[in-house]
Formats: C-alpha cells, sequence, structure tokens
C-alpha cells in the first residue's frame, strides 16, 4: 500500500482543540470536495509507504530535537490534506501508534475514518456520513445559521472563513464573536498559524 503525500513536517497545531500543540503533520494529496477557499496545493505529492511515513517522521523529530516517543506525553502526530480518510487506514495508524505517537485526523467526514484514530476533527463542507467525533470545526461565513449536521462532538467549534481578505476577515471574525456569544455550545477556533505567522 502507497499514500500520495504533500509534505510532511513538525510544528504547532494552529486550530481547534489541540490550538498551541507541537506535533507532526502528515499531509496527505487529494480531496473528494473541491472548496473554493482550501489553501492547500494538491498538484505535487510523492508516493509513500507507512515505512517510508514512519521514517520521515522520526527524521523530522530527530531534526527538531524531539525524541519519539517524547517523554510524559506522547506526541501528536496529525493526519490532514486534503481529506486523509480516502487513504489512511488502520496498517498506517499501527504504525504510527509503534512510534509512540498519538494520531489525530482533520477530516470532513465524508468518509469513515479508519480504526485506531485517537481524536478525530470533522470539519463537515456537506452532509457527512460521520455521526461522532471529538471535535466539530464549522467554518462561519457570516451569514445565517450554523449547521451542526446532527454530528455529536465533545467539543464544538467555530472558525471564521479566511476570505485573503483582511477587511471581510476582520468583519467575519467580529461576527463570529457574536454569533457565538448568543449561541454558547460554540468556542472560536482562530487559525494562529496563519496569525502568528508559522507553518
Amino acid at each position: 500500500m502507497s499514500y500520495r503525500v504533500n509534505d510532511i513536517f513538525y510544528s504547532l497545531q494552529g486550530e481547534g482543540r489541540n490550538s498551541g500543540r507541537a506535533a507532526l503533520f502528515v499531509r496527505f494529496s487529494g480531496c473528494n470536495l473541491k472548496c473554493s477557499f482550501c489553501d492547500t496545493d494538491f498538484s505535487t505529492f510523492r508516493e509513500m509507504t507507512a515505512v517510508d511515513i514512519c521514517e520521515a517522521l522520526q527524521k523530522e523529530a530527530l531534526h527538531s530535537n524531539v525524541s519519539l516517543p517524547s517523554a510524559g506525553q506522547r506526541l501528536l502526530c496529525v493526519l490532514t490534506g486534503g481529506e486523509p480518510s480516502l487513504q489512511a487506514d488502520a496498517e498506517l495508524i499501527s504504525k504510527l501508534h509503534s512510534l509512540g505517537l498519538e494520531v489525530a485526523m482533520e477530516s470532513n467526514g465524508t468518509l469513515p475514518p479508519p480504526d485506531g484514530i485517537d481524536w478525530l476533527t470533522v470539519s463537515p463542507k456537506t452532509r457527512p456520513a460521520v455521526r461522532r467525533c471529538d471535535e466539530l470545526k464549522c467554518l462561519f461565513s457570516g451569514s445565517g445559521n450554523i449547521d451542526d449536521y446532527g454530528i455529536k462532538a465533545s467539543y464544538y467549534y467555530l472558525q471564521p472563513l479566511d476570505t485573503g481578505n483582511a477587511g471581510d476577515n476582520m468583519r467575519i471574525a467580529a461576527e463570529c464573536t457574536e454569533y457565538i456569544k448568543r449561541h454558547p455550545k460554540w468556542r472560536l477556533s482562530l487559525q494562529t498559524h496563519k496569525l502568528v505567522g508559522f507553518k
């Protein structure tokens, strides 16, 4: 089995419940949706096996002077994309666990995640197949009520849509804040990696 991988890197998680937490990232290439606001370039990727991915993650950790497993707490590994559920499988999750990693997945929820995921974030753009997740993260564009699609989650987040226009972004963020104040089930998720300027 090989996987189409767009990028592997070490940084901080920029969004949601794990925001600010150090993490290894595996960004898969390809998605089953065509969102106009997507900020990922899928035109380049490399074919990698599960062993290749684990070796690349170990090199990233070594380069960053991080030991696997890390002392006191498992290091987070985020499977993202694109849509990782199109490719990630139980074999890969098992190999990541064998490195002592805690495995999280960021998904659009259109496909069920593979067995063994430790933390599932669903950010639906259309009616999802997934009915339960750890974290539901919906984009807020400033119009209408937010649909949680009937998904049960431990945490509910709204993330202001990044339009690429600073003025529009400020307006949407302000409207999002007011929406959360009226609907306190939700929490605010900001893309801190864009605000602070890290990958």
